[in-house]
């Protein structure tokens, strides 16, 4: 009987084996064929060589003219972090703007910093704010995660807002004016919907540091503070150190997302001849985004259906979708309407797809990343829409 019993187990034991090997061969052969799939995708239209060739050239370009400049932007903004939180003036600011910042956007007023600093740089730029714990000792855990879509809500704001308003034409200050309200709004909604799915996964009441961790930036852990200019240039370099990692960890996100975008957004050479140059694409998502523009046009009242191709663009970069907007112009394919509406989306969305990946990675979490992108998707909706009707109205009042 104990033998049988035990041949009965080997069995058991030898089926379950086979269909274990059955089910990761499977899973290998799916992903074998999707792999192929998308990667046809590309190198059909444009050709093996070519396409192989863009891919890499396009992440050097990215990594040469981006990931670089984000890397110093990581740095200044770690710097000069650092230097807030060692006088007090993160603590300063959460005190003066909590009253307006906790009824917008839900967060502590300390955020609000986080606001200027990426308007006036870009959406990394948060991240060496919230690696600091002198900054995050102010929110609660399911508050960090959304600290990426309030980032870059306002990402390049600066940039943006200044691009369009020497571009000049009629109303464009309206426009840049409508188009900043039409992001406030899309960033209010997409770090409130963010900040709804992480109190449901971490709740409201856990802090965003440990015990040990506030004890310490409460009494300076104990430590002696420099006096005088050494007490300024070590925080300088302490955070401009963090910002170099900061820049450092989010390469590898920016170089694969980013170059994948930018080929499924961009199209060919003009004479329609694939060299396998930095920045060619297919031009998918433009196209995708033509066929709903029956949808479209109620939302953002655009002149022309090319026009959907500027914040098709911004989802992966938005200075390559301010780059589109001269020649609209010129062809008399946009107008102060479409700038609004450009305005508030290129910079409510920033290349959040290229973006949001790696920002989400730095901040420890992954998890939430698929929330993250949903959130900011509907908060740019809502900002092209926001400044389409805004710029309307303020038209028929003005």
């Amino acid at each position: 009987m104990k033998a049988a019993a035990n041949a009965a187990v080997v069995e058991k034991n030898d089926f379950q084996r086979k269909e274990k090997l059955k089910s990761e061969l499977l899973k290998s052969v799916v992903f074998l064929c999707v792999f192929i799939a998308v990667f046809s995708l590309f190198a059909v239209p444009m050709g093996l060589a070519n396409a192989l060739n863009t891919m890499m050239n396009t992440a050097y370009r990215l990594l040469i003219d981006t990931t670089l400049y984000i890397m110093a932007i990581a740095v200044l903004a770690g710097a000069v972090s650092a230097l807030f939180s060692e006088y007090g003036v993160i603590e300063l600011l959460n005190r003066i703007l909590s009253p307006l910042m906790r009824p917008l956007f839900g967060m502590p007023g300390a955020a609000a910093l986080g606001i200027v600093t990426t308007y006036l740089s870009d959406n990394p730029a948060i991240l060496a704010l919230a690696d600091d714990k002198q900054y995050r000792r102010f929110f609660k855990a399911y508050q960090i995660p959304a600290l990426t879509n309030l980032g870059t809500s306002f990402g390049m704001g600066l940039i943006v807002t200044t691009f369009v308003l020497g571009l000049g034409g009629e109303h464009i200050g309206l426009a840049a004016l409508c188009g900043n309200l039409g992001a406030v709004a899309g960033s209010i909604t997409s770090t409130r919907l963010m900040m709804h799915f992480t109190a449901k996964a971490l709740g409201k009441t856990q802090t965003a540091l440990t015990e040990t961790e506030q004890e310490c930036t409460s009494d300076n852990g104990g430590q002696v503070r420099n006096k005088g200019i050494l007490r300024v240039l070590t925080a300088l370099m302490d955070g401009g150190k963090k910002g170099v990692e900061l820049g450092l960890g989010i390469i590898p996100g920016v170089l694969i997302i980013c170059s994948l975008v930018m080929m499924l957004t961009n199209n060919a050479p003009a004479d329609g001849v694939y060299t396998g140059a930095a920045y060619e694409g297919i031009g998918l998502l433009p196209a995708m985004a033509d066929k709903i523009d029956f949808l479209l046009q109620p939302l953002f009242g655009f002149s022309s259906a090319t026009d959907i191709a500027v914040p098709v663009t911004a989802l992966g970069s938005a200075g390559a979708a301010l780059g589109m907007i001269p020649t609209l112009l010129q062809n008399g394919q946009a107008n102060s309407n479409d700038i609004a509406v450009f305005t508030a989306m290129c910079m409510c969305w920033s290349g959040y797809l290229s973006t949001h990946v790696s920002m989400m990675d730095v901040l420890g979490c992954n998890h939430f990343t698929g929330k993250a992108i949903l959130s900011h998707t509907i908060g740019g909706l809502l900002a092209g829409t926001v400044a389409h009707w805004l710029f309307t109205l303020l038209q028929l009042i003005l």
